[in-house]
């Protein structure tokens, strides 16, 4: 968040240089006050509901618009670190599918917003973000807090509006609804058929706010247009597809697959191999081991065919099956122009679809025995590799034989006194997460771990794998449950963030909330291993001398996460037992709990 400096808040006595601002003394209204009200209202009647807050002085009129729809039912997030701001605002799309509105002022704070746009553009996520600005007098003049920002985000961007400096005119309340209708429209993809990010830069001249910011920005939505969902949309030349079920199948689920990639393979009886975060992880066509069962010249060296749904991210061996000569590919993309398997000749460039079916006169030709092979297979590796435990005898704890009940008792103390491992910590807080929960996976070795043990369950799992960066993990969490429990939804449970240290330090500004925010029921889960060991799977770790490995590679901490929790308010606890971490789990109270899980090797 950038200071407000001297020339931005006071002018010089003697001068008369056209290029300096100089505030009206008792102007009644603000142009720059009366815009803002107009726009941020126009986007609130249009439905968008989560506005987030960047203090500084340029955009005071935009925050102050914004605080008044605050009192007049938005939902309003004030965030002093612009990065934690957008990925918040991020968050609220993934969770809700509606963009939220990231508000900052010019120079850098426009720039922090950078790799959430990215992210935004890469995932599909809908996002509007609105940069105050310096009016054309200002640029190119060496003016403090100043820089080009239009073209800042270059070409991830759905759409981009520059509004010069509002001067009063009596039609600017209608032109600055008109943007703000473009914005949402191209956000949603209405007219693309792909949903992103929209950069609104506004230049503002002194005086920075008014009267008029409070007055026009409470006027309440109408029922009929909040939350009104985007029309689909077929992108041109991209058609459904019908498939015979001829060629041996497998059904690919990576990050935002959704439900019908699991439909497809139901419907169809093909081996679905869906990714942790891919939101189909369910059914009975599942194959958790599916990494290791392609690696098998019995499984993966005789697939024909790939459907693919979303991105796939979290293996090698996936990207590898879509590259082979022998596997045709079909894309199932219903927006969006990335392909996956792009670079393989184009004679052999896959089919890419709106949407894929079954051919109905196949009924009857599904081959039982290609998925019977791939799920057996998945359940015997799953189970050779150990990790999860058998569930308690009960029986025993009953039993005549004082021996046998014995027995019972200390098994049970074993397991609660056991050491949490990689696989033990994802399994566990797998097991606590339900329908009415939001799981949240930070880029670590934990999602690889979790997508490689954890069973078929149908619950929220997100992660931010457009880019597949460490960037505003928490931050986007903290949007996910915010549009969680916003009112929107009939149930909320618990919002929990499974990351690593590195990733939870790198983002540890996000644990501040804004001081007159409700804070949603969170659980940061931090699997502690002292720096990025998951470099250590990298041929640089034998290539390396130690020393440079773990300097620059590694990055091993050592922080106090306790004192961190309480430094931010956040509840504390320790979970190096399995035991310990059931407890951390459960009986959440209102105040966000971080649960730091100590992990060895």
């Amino acid at each position: 968040m950038p200071d407000a400096s001297a020339d931005e808040i006071s002018t010089h006595p003697h001068t008369a240089d056209p290029r300096r601002e100089v505030p009206v003394a008792g102007l009644p209204a603000s142009p720059a006050g009366a815009y803002a009200a107009a726009f941020l209202g126009a986007l609130f009647r249009l439905g968008v509901r989560h506005l987030v807050v960047c203090p500084g002085s340029r955009s005071q009129a935009l925050a102050l618009a914004a605080a008044a729809l605050g009192r007049g039912g938005a939902h309003l997030h004030v965030r002093i670190d612009e990065r934690d701001a957008a990925f918040f605002a991020l968050g609220v799309g993934i969770e809700s599918g509606r963009p939220a509105v990231v508000v900052t002022t010019s120079g850098t704070a426009a720039a922090e917003l950078h790799a959430a746009v990215l992210e935004a553009h890469h995932a599909y996520v809908p996002l509007i973000v609105v940069t105050a600005d310096r009016p054309a007098e200002l640029h190119g003049v060496r003016a403090n807090q100043t820089t080009t920002q239009t073209g800042l985000y270059g070409g991830a961007l759905r759409l981009e509006e520059h509004v010069a400096a509002p001067v009063g005119a009596a039609d600017e309340g209608v032109r600055a609804a008109a943007v703000a209708e473009r914005a949402l429209r191209a956000a949603l993809g209405e007219a693309t058929g792909t949903p992103g990010p929209v950069h609104v830069n506004v230049a503002f001249r002194a005086p920075l706010s008014g009267r008029a910011s409070a007055a026009a920005a409470e006027e309440r939505p109408g029922d009929e247009t909040a939350g009104a969902a985007a029309p689909a949309v077929v992108v041109a030349g991209r058609r459904p597809l019908t498939l015979g079920l001829g060629p041996r199948t497998v059904v690919v689920a990576g990050s935002g697959a959704g439900p019908d990639a699991e439909e497809l393979a139901h419907e169809a009886g093909w081996p679905l191999l869906a990714e942790v975060v891919s939101g189909a992880r369910y059914g009975r066509e599942l194959v958790v081991a599916y990494r290791e069962l392609l690696r098998e010249p019995s499984f993966g060296g005789r697939v024909e065919r790939v459907v693919v749904f979303g991105h796939p991210t979290l293996s090698r061996e996936v990207p590898e099956l879509l590259a082979r000569p022998d596997v045709s590919v079909v894309v199932v993309a219903p927006h969006g122009d990335d392909v996956v398997g792009a670079g393989v000749p184009d004679a052999r460039r896959p089919t890419v679809a709106s949407a894929v079916r079954v051919d109905d006169t196949a009924a009857g030709q599904r081959d039982r025995a290609w998925l019977r092979q791939w799920v057996t297979g998945s359940r015997r590796l799953v189970a050779s590799a150990g990790g999860g435990g058998e569930a308690p005898d009960v029986a025993r704890s009953r039993s005549s034989d004082p021996r046998e009940r014995a027995a019972f008792a200390r098994a049970e103390l074993a397991a609660v006194r056991e050491p949490v491992t990689r696989r033990l910590l994802v399994e566990t807080v797998w097991q606590f997460t339900w329908p009415y929960d939001r799981l949240i996976l930070g880029a670590s070795r934990l999602i690889r771990e979790a997508d490689r043990v954890v069973p078929g369950k149908k619950i929220s799992v997100y992660a931010n794998r457009g880019l597949s960066g460490i960037d505003g993990t928490i931050a986007t969490a903290q949007g996910v449950a915010a549009a969680a429990s916003d009112g929107s939804q009939a149930h909320t449970g618990v919002t929990r963030v499974l990351l690593g240290d590195l990733a939870l330090l790198h983002d540890a500004g996000a644990l501040l909330f804004g001081s007159a925010e409700r804070r949603p029921v969170m659980q940061v889960i931090v699997g502690n291993d002292h720096g990025g060991t998951i470099f250590e799977g990298l041929e640089v770790a034998r290539t390396a001398s130690p020393a440079d490995f773990d300097r620059v590679l590694r990055t091993p901490q050592d922080v106090d996460l306790a004192s961190l929790a309480k430094a931010y308010g956040w509840e504390y606890a320790s979970a190096g037992t399995y035991g310990e971490l059931e407890r951390a789990l459960s009986g959440q109270r209102a105040v966000p709990r971080l649960i730091e899980v100590p992990l060895g090797g």
